[in-house]
């Protein structure tokens, strides 16, 4: 009889609680350990700065004196030389945005062969006098930019893309003289040339902080031409050409994100 209202007693307890224990287990989530779902990495938006320094190869450029007797140079080459430069721009969304950049290019040395009209020394054959200039360069350019928006897969942080930039240059030429094969030497006046300019570009972004990204590019840059001062007036004072310069450059950048 005892051990009857003992089950009794733990079948009433059951009873009271079982329904409370259903409720309370209806209101717990289905797992403590619930894994937080992937965020996409974001490396900020709308307006920045940036700076640049690089290091350019120049083609050589097509260079002559449009005077009978003379023509075009031969074996023309523009020294390697270095660019800075800064700029603004605005990122629109993950994959495009825009900057205005101007750059400052240390002077190159310009060398080449113009050919002497006879006669010029009385040795028999073609001779040559050596034309030397510097050419330095300002430019800036509208760019435009596609980033390839890795969303914190694969490479990423690492982020490239392609480019390409529309503006103008200026160029000036300085230091421009020249060695006859007799050994007299001359010099001309220097000038500035304005030109249409274009580029194109491929490189990685990479964010290194909520604010900065590292930008390593190659730059591929046409900088129109240039043309010496005035020579002489029996000459008809025209000017000594260096068309079509362009060159190759590596840039290493900084970007700071203005959020």
């Amino acid at each position: 009889m005892g051990s009857f209202k003992k089950f009794a007693v733990v079948g009433a307890a059951i009873g009271l609680v079982a329904p409370v224990a259903s409720a309370l287990a209806a209101d717990m989530p289905e797992s403590y350990f619930a894994a937080p779902a992937p965020t996409p990495y974001e490396v900020g938006s709308n307006w920045y700065l940036r700076g640049d320094l690089g290091y350019k190869w120049y083609m050589a450029p097509d260079a002559s004196f449009n005077q009978p007797g003379y023509g075009s140079m031969k074996d023309e080459s523009l020294s390697s030389t270095g660019v800075v430069g800064g700029g603004f721009g605005y990122q629109f969304n993950n994959s495009f945005r825009t900057d205005l950049t101007v750059d400052y290019e240390w002077p190159g040395k310009f060398k080449g062969k113009l050919r002497c009209p006879d006669p010029c020394t009385g040795k028999p054959g073609k001779e040559y006098s050596t034309e030397y200039a510097d050419i330095t360069a300002w430019s800036g350019l509208v760019n435009f930019y596609w980033d390839f928006d890795l969303s914190g897969e694969g490479l990423a942080p690492i982020i490239p893309y392609i480019g390409a930039g529309l503006g103008a240059s200026s160029l000036t030429t300085s230091k421009v003289h020249y060695l006859n094969p007799n050994g007299t030497t001359g010099k001309w006046g220097g000038a500035t040339e304005v030109n249409f300019a274009w580029a194109l570009m491929a490189g990685v972004s990479v964010p290194m902080g909520k604010n900065w990204l590292m930008d390593l590019n190659y730059r591929y840059v046409n900088l129109g031409d240039a043309r010496s001062g005035k020579t002489q007036k029996q000459f008809g004072n025209k000017r000594i050409n260096y068309d079509n310069i362009a060159a190759s450059e590596v840039r290493l950048g900084f970007r700071y994100l203005l959020n």
